[in-house]
């Protein structure tokens, strides 16, 4: 559905950087009468490029937290604020449509008429791999890459795990930081190679990036009890070896900041 002036903007903020916004999304932020943010939305974007009157909603879900606001809950805001008239951005971290809940926001703006538009970002995977200085396909590396989300509750078929381990495809893991142990076993047991290497990326492209490298056989030990800042993403394969050659970026002199929300501090 097309609309000249759409009741509702669904749009991606990006991984952190307030610079990787579109000029589309800077366009919609300077007019949306509402705008509707989740948790890992940098607050910067938004204090920088919102209209002063509007109105800020912040509605992250997070989780293992069940007290975070609820997609059902996200979905009637954005309905009552759109049917009283207002122009309701919904703006989400990363990509507006990787591994997120827009299937649901559209389904509910299709049942009460309302117009819409998607306007995509830069997904996390684009953006910390390209800040950590790893390309995702690079030649005599990958010449493939998997997006996958993890956590013990998903049992993968055994076929799943046995494609995962056997392929050369670069395999990039959303929402798996407080799985890493068990991740790697999984991908040992279906005989991805020892030796493959796996890098955690931490709040990427922030000036509190950290990058973490190990390989699968080492991560129990490298990683034992480690707790992982939010957001982080797992890349796992051969093009994690490129990082110590290019990693260009330095977290410590970027400008861009995340505020303690993000943890749920």
């Amino acid at each position: 559905m097309i609309d000249s002036k759409p009741n509702v903007i669904l749009a991606g903020a990006g991984p952190g950087d307030p610079d990787l916004i579109t000029l589309k999304l800077q366009k919609r932020l300077a007019v949306a009468d509402v705008i509707i943010a989740d948790r890992l939305v940098n607050p910067l974007i938004v204090e920088t490029h919102a209209r002063k009157d509007a109105e800020i909603i912040l509605a992250g879900k997070q989780g293992y937290n069940d007290a975070s606001i609820s997609q059902q809950e996200i979905s009637t805001m954005i309905v009552e604020h759109a049917l009283a008239g207002k122009t309701v951005l919904r703006l989400k971290g990363g990509d507006v449509a990787f591994f997120s809940n827009v299937l649901d926001e559209l389904q509910v703006l299709s049942q009460h008429n309302l117009s819409f538009e998607i306007i995509p970002g830069i997904t996390a995977a684009s953006g910390a791999s390209a800040y950590a200085g790893i390309p995702l396909t690079a030649r005599g590396f990958s010449q493939a890459v998997q997006f996958i989300t993890f956590n013990p509750t998903n049992f993968y078929s055994s076929e799943k795990w046995k494609s995962l381990s056997s392929t050369s495809d670069t395999l990039v893991f959303y929402m798996a930081a407080k799985n890493i142990e068990d991740l790697a076993e999984l991908l040992l047991r279906y005989s991805r190679k020892p030796l493959t290497p796996m890098a955690v990326i931490e709040q990427a492209t922030t000036q509190h990036q950290k990058v973490h490298v190990t390989t699968l056989k080492d991560c129990s030990v490298d990683f034992a009890g480690k707790q992982f800042s939010s957001p982080s993403l797992i890349i796992v394969g051969e093009v994690v070896r490129l990082h110590h050659d290019f990693n260009w970026f330095q977290a410590d002199k970027a400008g861009s900041v995340f505020t303690e929300l993000i943890n749920g501090k």
